[in-house]
């Protein structure tokens, strides 16, 4: 009967201590805001979570790339819209031909392309962009061909202002520009003005569109200069397109382009 009793008192005690205990765990938790639970359970999840914001990272990258794959697609894609463009307006078929290398340190030199002799491509045929003249191949090999671009220092060619006709030479700069030096002691030209290859041009054929006058120095000596700027975005080049060069008959072509509106005018 004692031993009963004591039982009783020793589990009504135990309650009212677990009870206690659970009273002033709310208590503390209630007046930490739960503080020290949250810490425990951060601890406890943490690993899952870093894995978790890896994971998310590495799904973030992945887009990001994907976005950019895309974008540069989309603007090969219009480069070769335009390109094509300009070739089907051309009436001498030309090979399209990517650029697969260009050196820093030559960067307005040369440019190589991923065409070259299997392709029909041989020494000194024209090599043109989407604005207008780039080049001319100056090495080939069965898959891929050298150009020596008109912004070389080292390249000269015969050119003209397309509305007075006044010839010169021009040479390039290093750079997206190039410099006309004038035949004529007091040439008309002024800024804005279209140049073409001339038909002095020993390396290209006559009438392709190289730039326009940007500015005019006739005090220049030995004699008046002009600053061209390219028509072909020669600091972006991504594609190009290579023609062939028959200097003797493009001459007669040119001879017979340009007389024919005179022969109009002399029968009227």
């Amino acid at each position: 009967m004692l031993k009963k009793t004591f039982r009783r008192w020793w589990d009504l005690r135990l309650q009212i201590a677990l009870l206690g205990l659970a009273v002033t765990a709310a208590w503390g938790v209630r007046q930490t805001q739960g503080a020290a639970m949250f810490e425990a359970y951060n601890w406890v999840t943490r690993p899952f979570h870093a894995n978790g914001s890896g994971q998310e990272q590495l799904i973030l990258a992945r887009t990001q790339e994907l976005q950019a794959q895309v974008l540069e697609l989309e603007t090969q894609n219009q480069k070769l819209k335009e390109l094509l463009g300009y070739v089907s307006a051309k009436k001498t078929k030309g090979v399209v031909a990517p650029i697969i290398g260009r050196s820093a340190d030559h960067w307005w030199q040369q440019v190589t392309l991923g065409r070259g002799s299997n392709d029909g491509i041989k020494t000194d045929f024209t090599v043109m962009g989407s604005g207008g003249l780039v080049g001319r191949v100056v090495s080939v090999t069965p898959n891929t061909s050298l150009v020596l671009l008109i912004s070389d220092p080292t390249s000269q060619l015969g050119v003209g202002i397309t509305r007075t006709r006044h010839m010169g030479f021009m040479r390039g700069k290093g750079k997206n520009q190039a410099v006309m030096e004038f035949f004529d002691n007091v040439p008309n030209v002024k800024p804005g003005d279209v140049v073409s290859t001339s038909s002095f041009s020993q390396l290209f054929p006559a009438g392709l569109s190289v730039g326009k006058v940007v500015s005019v120095d006739l005090n220049k000596t030995p004699a008046p200069e002009a600053v061209i700027e390219f028509s072909a975005p020669m600091n972006s080049l991504e594609w190009a397109v290579v023609y062939p060069h028959n200097k003797q008959a493009e001459q007669k072509a040119y001879e017979a382009q340009t007389s024919a509106p005179e022969r109009g005018v002399g029968k009227k």
